[in-house]
């Protein structure tokens, strides 16, 4: 077994983290979905209906999907270079993760830089591309902190806090861009400073143990999927879930415009996305930790699944202003205890200790896949096969029956 400063670094963690830990790690997620999510979901809609008024649906579905198909090649890839990572600073060993951390941090804030300028769509796609790789080399790294540094008896709670902020990244990256920094330029600056100054602090303040000198540990690229059936069907339950998300979720602007028929659709965004973040925040933390003290946590899953699929049923029969806002509540109670406790029944079902970046980032290829076949799905299903009402009927379909697949897991309670 690999041991760094008496530890083994590739041992199932034991000793509980410490708040101060896991307020550093929230941060850094913060950071990374605020820069992540917000671009998606305010400003690029924004800045290709600048370009494209007349196709905005179509290229705005070109943009995301293809930085989606760059995420699902780099995550992986990241995450199984950061398992074999060894560099020595000042002639010392430094640890494998954080390195990686400030590298993906560096390229999203000069990447973004770029997207703030751009008056095209070929740089916006470029730009987008770049933003994509820098976030998933991060995402890659600060995943595999749960499974390196959490007991599993904790690992519900820590997965909630590190869940939440995708939802509360949203929220606060919204506030940004329309109420303070309302031009779509200093909308993204602002987001590349707060990318720097909430994960930074996270890869200099906490440990990184580095592998030791002779510990080989060789890439394995092949996962035996027939050993680990209940890390296929985790991957599988994440994948429709995140499907269902981004079915649900791309066109929220347009469809405040179109069928809600709101006057103020950017501000009608930000109201849905303050109750949708007041949703998750009230379920990820006590979900997580429920999950935890009773020992159970695909029961969670599934009823996540059921809440989410009755906010879409609601947004697909009722496409009103209030019906709006309840949906929103809705959806956020649903997912927010989904992040908290499927993230951690992921981390107790990896094929190998070895490879946990790695696998960690195969995972979330179910996360970053979805956002390249959502567009592909959705934008023909608005368009051209029953507008909103079925696009929100596919959303509570598909998010159902990934919750639902749950139950396929052995290993896990």
């Amino acid at each position: 077994m690999a041991v760094a400063h008496g530890v083994p670094v590739l041992a199932t963690p034991v000793e509980p983290v410490r708040r101060s830990w896991i307020g550093l790690l929230f941060a850094a997620n913060l950071g990374l979905w605020m820069a992540y999510f917000t671009p998606i979901q305010v400003l690029l809609p924004e800045q290709v209906a600048e370009i494209t008024p007349d196709s905005k649906e179509l290229w705005l579905g070109v943009v995301t999907g293809i930085g989606a198909v760059v995420a699902i090649v780099v995550n992986p890839l990241a995450g199984a270079l950061s398992d074999r990572t060894r560099i020595k600073l000042f002639g010392r060993p430094y640890g494998r993760r954080h390195v990686w951390t400030l590298a993906g941090c560096i390229l999203s804030v000069l990447s973004i830089a770029v997207l703030a300028e751009a008056s095209n769509l070929l740089t916006v796609i470029v730009a987008w591309c770049f933003v994509t790789v820098g976030i998933n080399v991060m995402l890659a790294s600060l995943t595999a902190a749960v499974p390196d540094r959490v007991p599993i008896a904790q690992r519900g709670l820590v997965s909630g806090w590190i869940g939440m902020p995708q939802a509360l990244g949203l929220v606060m990256g919204a506030i940004l861009v329309t109420a303070v920094f309302t031009d779509i330029g200093t909308g993204y600056i602002a987001l590349g400073l707060g990318l720097v100054v909430l994960a930074v602090p996270f890869a200099l303040l906490t440990k990184d143990d580095p592998l030791p000198p002779g510990t080989k540990v060789r890439a394995r690229w092949k996962i035996d999927l027939r050993g680990h059936p209940d890390y296929m069907w985790a991957w599988g339950t994440r994948f429709l879930v995140q499907l269902g998300n981004a079915l649900g979720t791309l066109y929220l602007l347009y469809f405040l415009d179109d069928a809600v028929g709101l006057d103020d659709p950017d501000t009608g965004l930000l109201y849905m996305i303050l109750l949708y973040t007041v949703g998750m925040i009230s379920t990820a933390m006590i979900g997580g930790w429920l999950s935890d003290r009773v020992g159970r946590r695909k029961i969670f899953v599934i009823w996540s699944g059921v809440l989410i699929a009755i906010a879409a049923t609601l947004l697909a029969i009722w496409p009103t202003w209030t019906i709006s806002l309840v949906a929103a509540f809705l959806f956020g109670m649903g997912f927010g205890v989904y992040l908290a406790v499927d993230t951690a029944l992921i981390t107790q079902v990896l094929p190998s200790q070895a490879d946990r970046a790695k696998d960690l980032g195969v995972i979330n290829i179910a996360s970053a896949a979805p956002q390249a076949l959502g567009p592909l799905l959705a934008a023909p299903i608005v368009t051209s096969l029953g507008g909103y009402p079925a696009l929100f009927g596919a959303t509570a379909l598909v998010s159902l029956v990934g919750a639902v697949a749950v139950v396929k897991i052995r290993s896990v309670p």
